[in-house]
């Protein structure tokens, strides 16, 4: 029989509340019957997208990203709207982030890239059959749109070059899905 290793809620507070995230903190127990805290952030959630040129090169940004105060290589991505379909996410902050709208989309899966302290879950979408048009980015959203292949994708992720985890993980997915797939 396989051991429960399930925490139950005791008690629940909120910490900090934004426009975006919510900070918690919960009392547990433990399956050892003790009892501990936890702390977490709320999310939305997300999509991230994986858009294959037609050369097969995919488009990438690069973005400031204020919390680390640096400059970071990427895949288009953005949070779920309330209440939004999350393919219409990917579909929205790609022609926002890129202005490509895609014929084709396949979701590859999702990511939960900080399990231990959030919940938010990061839905990963390959969308290919691109056609370019004006982007339509927020005031707030300052970005440069570049391609590269797949192979200098993964020399810059082994020369530490792309270090973001969403892309990373996106990647990953991509390129097993276009090893067994044909676009």
């Amino acid at each position: 029989m396989p051991l429960d290793l399930t925490e139950h809620l005791i008690s629940s507070e909120t910490i900090a509340s934004g426009g975006m995230l919510t900070v918690k903190r919960d009392q547990v127990r433990l399956p050892n019957g003790h009892t501990s805290q936890r702390e977490y952030v709320l999310h939305p959630g997300a999509v991230v997208v994986v858009p294959v040129m037609e050369n097969g090169n995919l488009l990438l940004e690069k973005q400031f990203r204020y919390p680390l105060r640096q400059v970071f290589i990427e895949l288009p991505a953005g949070k779920i709207d309330t209440g939004e379909d999350i393919l219409e996410t990917g579909k929205r902050e790609l022609l926002e982030e890129t202005g490509y709208r895609a014929k084709h989309w396949v979701k590859l899966g999702a990511i939960h890239p900080c399990i231990g302290y959030s919940n938010e879950v990061i839905y990963a979408y390959l969308a290919h059959g691109l056609n370019a048009g004006a982007h339509q980015r927020d005031e707030d959203e300052a970005l440069e749109v570049f391609e590269l292949s797949m192979q200098e994708m993964l020399a810059k992720i082994d020369a530490g070059e792309i270090t973001d985890a969403k892309t990373i993980s996106a990647l990953f997915l991509a390129e097993r899905y276009m090893k067994n797939n044909s676009l």
